[in-house]
């Protein structure tokens, strides 16, 4: 936690300077606050059945917890695994379940990484699951990042990189008896923290702290970068019925927000355009329940000073990380 703690210190500078160049904005709303004092590092998100998935960080045990997005009160758990290795992502299975991976990886040790289908609902579940082990074919590699193709069940992991991971696709079918192994699709941006498939099976959203990527799939081309809210620690992400997001945030009874995703015929796009024959992705309706966030007020920000603040940032953890190495 306090390794991870500092590199995101360090890359966010770069990450925000990035974003005021070359991103649009994406306003957001509250579209409810978790109840349940139990969650205090939710970072894994899903949206299974109309409710809301989340499990807190590493270091906890393997439980998930299912909320109700009318009133973010938790209305069912599942315990799974007495102690996980590194729970940090979840993503829609079906059959009222979810798939958990177990895939972060701080120091980059790991042999393999473990995925599991876990039932969820209104109810208290203890449930005797199975796990799969995925195996990187270029070593190990930390992650956050698990989604779930909605139209062929597969499942593919996001690395996590201050450079930039990558995504790999796990077999059409999984083996329980021996390892399965991982194959690169396509380039994330860095420091990915989660992501979901958006409805129909043909993009995919991936965030990290401070902003989220649209990427057509399967060709991983980026088509649109999106700021996203401010939050404490955002790191989870989930997509609705109707294909607006959710953004879920470590710390005790956090808000989820939910920001539209632009139409793929009008979005601000990054490289490349959206294909003319697209079809448009029809507009996302709030309910006037939710409460509406700040609006930023800044209009365009100069992305030199965030760089210049994180080459100081590196130059400070390099002579913290000295300090500490001659005690």
């Amino acid at each position: 936690m306090r390794e991870r703690a500092l590199v995101a210190l360090v890359a966010v500078p770069f990450l925000l300077g990035a974003a005021s160049a070359s991103s649009s904005s994406a306003d957001g709303q509250v579209a409810f606050t978790v109840q349940d004092p139990e969650i205090v590092e939710s970072s894994g998100l899903a949206v299974v059945d109309g409710l809301v998935v989340t499990t807190n960080d590493s270091g906890n045990s393997g439980r998930l917890y299912t909320l109700d997005p009318a009133t973010g009160e938790t209305v069912g758990t599942t315990d799974w695994a007495r102690e996980p290795t590194d729970v940090e992502a979840l993503a829609p299975a079906p059959s009222g379940a979810v798939w958990v991976g177990d895939i972060g990886d701080n120091q980059a040790v790991r042999d393999s990484v473990q995925v599991a289908q876990v039932p969820v609902g209104r109810q208290r579940l203890d449930a005797d699951v199975r796990s799969y082990d995925l195996v990187y074919p270029d070593g190990a590699h930390d992650a956050e990042t698990l989604l779930c193709d909605p139209t062929s069940g597969r499942l593919y992991v996001g690395t996590k990189s201050p450079l930039g991971g990558t995504l790999y696709a796990a077999p059409a079918e999984l083996s329980p008896d021996r390892p399965n192994a991982l194959e690169p699709v396509g380039d994330v941006l860095p420091l990915a923290t989660d992501g979901a498939f958006l409805p129909g099976g043909d993009r995919v959203v991936i965030r990290n702290y401070g902003v989220a990527d649209v990427y057509a799939f399967p060709s991983m081309e980026r088509l649109d970068q999106l700021r996203l809210p401010s939050q404490e620690q955002g790191e989870g992400l989930a997509v609705d019925a109707d294909g607006s997001l959710l953004l879920s945030s470590e710390g005790q009874r956090q808000d989820v927000v939910r920001v539209e995703v632009p139409s793929p015929t009008v979005t601000l796009t990054v490289s490349g355009s959206a294909s003319p024959s697209a079809e448009p992705t029809p507009p996302t309706t709030v309910s006037r329940e939710d409460r509406e966030l700040p609006e930023s007020t800044e209009t365009e920000r100069s992305p030199w000073p965030w760089f210049l603040g994180g080459l100081l940032g590196v130059g400070f953890i390099t002579v913290l990380g000295f300090s500490l190495r001659r005690r």
